[in-house]
């Protein structure tokens, strides 16, 4: 099993500045925009612009929430392993809202249609975006492109990526691995 790096710690960082800077051209204030991640790696991803919006460019307030998809997704009944459900936080209102889902990497598309199935228990949001740090762009089963993408990758089947998170994994780093 070999692994190569995508993205350096320096990389992800570029690029979660750059995705920030196209949220607030395209939301301005966030008065009306929520950013919810898709647990359980999109948080990160969503608690990191989220800081980055406030502390770099000053938003005042950005509702912040994750959503847990596990009995949403349409192969959950299809491991032999118990499933685990992650905690769901959505402390606000999305009814005309628009919202922005978050995600590590998208690949299939099949965690954002549960997302979007999960979403509708929430209310009726007036639009719905995707942002993905990572777009694997030739293995969708699903017609779901994102509306932010970090970084295209072309990996084959047999590839996985890897997002490492500091909070999580002890390192920011991207890597491409051959199963």
């Amino acid at each position: 099993m070999g692994q190569k790096v995508l993205l350096s710690s320096k990389e992800i960082n570029i690029i979660l500045h750059r995705l920030a800077c196209q949220l607030l051209e395209n939301h301005l204030d966030f008065k009306n925009t929520v950013l919810i991640g898709i647990q359980p790696r999109g948080i990160f991803v969503a608690e990191r612009l989220c800081k980055i919006l406030k502390e770099e460019y000053g938003v005042k307030e950005i509702d912040l929430g994750f959503l847990d998809i596990t009995f949403y997704r349409d192969d959950f009944r299809r491991s032999d392993k118990p499933l685990e459900a992650t905690r769901t936080k959505i402390n606000f209102l999305i009814e005309d809202k628009k919202v922005v889902l978050i995600d590590d990497v998208l690949y299939t598309g099949r965690s954002i249609n549960a997302a979007l199935t999960a979403l509708q228990s929430f209310g009726r949001p007036s639009e719905v975006e995707l942002l993905t740090l990572i777009d694997r762009r030739f293995s969708r089963h699903l017609p779901i492109q994102p509306n932010y993408r970090g970084r295209q990758v072309d990996a084959i089947a047999n590839e996985k990526v890897k997002v490492m998170w500091q909070e999580n994994d002890g390192e920011d780093k991207i890597y491409l691995i051959n199963r």
